[in-house]
């Protein structure tokens, strides 16, 4: 077997036809087939924890992988949309599945598959759920691939607990267009007797909600089948003091502890964090002591939210003083956590912020630049690498920006690397690049091998 075997089977399964989004998981006959074909592979999981939401259940994923593993746990991860190689969403014992195993699961799946209407995400979820069933593992961590009710993830029966992460729009075609709507459809993941953690909905400091007010029907719910619900704000809490930098407070009933700042960059990543570590003390069959936690919050990875690039080739365009940041957010809620860290770094660091920004046409950019566009000293727009069709017109970006910010400096450059160059040849002081607005723009970043970013869409 060689990598280029393994890429050419990739291919096969992410041109498969996307299926219309079914009226309830029952509906996946063949989905369902397909796992009876597998020996029912989601009945033999190791304990898992079930994460669903718009925001933020990558990171928290990402928050509790690094304390049960910190812990000494063996940890199972699936995870979506990947960045750079397929091997990503599935990881086995804390590692990326390799390359023979993913290719030898695969193989298994798709003769399975003969005869069956299945999509990509339904494909790769029974990969994982295969691979989980055969390597011996502690706990499993399962992120949802959109919504949650009819994810094909949702086939999980019993999860020790499931957790809720922000609600905000993305995937409205699909999950309604209402913040309501969409909670109801991430709601679906709930379980009778199973506890749920429900992650901040709006800003622990007092930030100002992004769904207007609207109500959620999380409590309504969770009453319904019996759900016990462990809210942020409620029944735990995060909270900081600029009189402590390197450490937050977190809460939980009466419990509470002092733990260290986040690796993970962001406001909003301590109120993930809170999440992940509620979910900790919610579950009590994996012990786990504060020294883990505090390790986990230390050590923890996540490419491509708010990550810096220190020793990125990209950073070889720029002057040494010059800081340069990646994320891949891309909806309203990400504008506003985009928005929050940068009145952090004015008040920390204050440099001039200029916001590189390339995004798909689905994505609701006005939502987005609503929040960031009144910190910024520039914003330079462009198409997405690879996928020019399915981006958001640059010049069409540029008259939305000026409206809402006329004194604003706006430009279309050729390319990235033109708008990095340009940025640095205009300034008079060292500044602060962030690039934003897109998950596959941040998959070209950040990626090294020459496959379609589209690739990384999920059916």
């Amino acid at each position: 077997m060689t990598r280029s075997s393994l890429l050419a089977k990739l291919e096969i399964i992410y041109n498969l036809r996307l299926h219309a989004p079914r009226s309830s998981l029952a509906d996946r006959s063949d989905y369902r087939t397909l796992l009876e074909r597998l020996d029912n592979p989601h009945k033999r999981l190791p304990p898992a924890v079930h994460i669903a939401g718009t925001n933020g259940k990558g990171s928290t994923l990402a928050f509790l992988k690094a304390m049960y593993e910190a812990a000494g746990y063996k940890v199972h991860t699936y995870t979506s949309p990947h960045l750079v190689r397929f091997n990503e969403r599935i990881g086995l014992g804390g590692q990326d599945i390799a390359d023979d195993l993913l290719e030898t699961y695969l193989d298994h799946v798709m003769n399975m598959a003969q005869g069956l209407q299945v999509t990509f995400f339904e494909i790769t979820t029974a990969l994982a759920f295969l691979a989980f069933s055969r390597q011996p593992a502690n706990i499993c961590l399962i992120e949802t691939g959109m919504g949650g009710r009819l994810d094909c993830t949702n086939i999980i029966e019993a999860p020790l607990a499931t957790i809720i992460t922000r609600i905000s729009y993305d995937h409205c075609q699909y999950l309604g267009s209402t913040l309501s709507q969409i909670a109801t459809e991430k709601a679906g993941i709930m379980k009778p007797d199973r506890p749920c953690i429900i992650g901040y909905q709006q800003g622990f400091q007092g930030a100002p909600p992004s769904h207007d007010s609207e109500t959620l029907p999380f409590e309504s719910i969770a009453g319904q089948i019996g759900t016990p619900l462990h809210r942020a704000g409620r029944e735990w809490s995060v909270s900081f003091t600029e009189s402590d930098p390197i450490h937050f407070t977190f809460r939980y009933g009466s419990l509470q502890k002092l733990y260290p700042i986040p690796y993970l960059v962001g406001a909003h990543q301590l109120e993930n964090a809170g999440a992940a570590l509620a979910c900790t003390h919610v579950i009590d069959s994996f012990p786990i002591h504060d020294e883990s936690r505090a390790t986990g919050l230390t050590r923890v990875r996540w490419a491509a939210r708010l990550q810096r690039l220190d020793h990125h080739p990209l950073q070889g365009l720029i002057p040494e003083d010059w800081e340069l940041w990646l994320d891949g957010g891309h909806n309203d809620s990400a504008g506003e956590v985009l928005a929050r860290q940068a009145q952090a770094w004015h008040v920390h660091d204050p440099r001039p912020l200029h916001l590189v920004m390339g995004m798909k046409r689905d994505k609701q950019a006005d939502q987005f630049l609503a929040h960031i566009l009144p910190h910024l000293t520039s914003i330079s727009l462009l198409t997405i690498p690879g996928m020019e069709e399915q981006s958001h017109d640059p010049l069409t970006l540029r008259q939305l920006a000026q409206s809402r910010r006329p004194d604003l400096a706006v430009a279309c450059p050729a390319s990235l690397n033109d708008a990095l160059r340009r940025l640095a040849q205009a300034a008079s002081c060292p500044g602060r690049i962030l690039i934003a607005g897109s998950l596959f723009l941040a998959a070209y970043i950040l990626g090294q091998e020459p496959y379609p970013l589209e690739q990384t869409l999920r059916a």
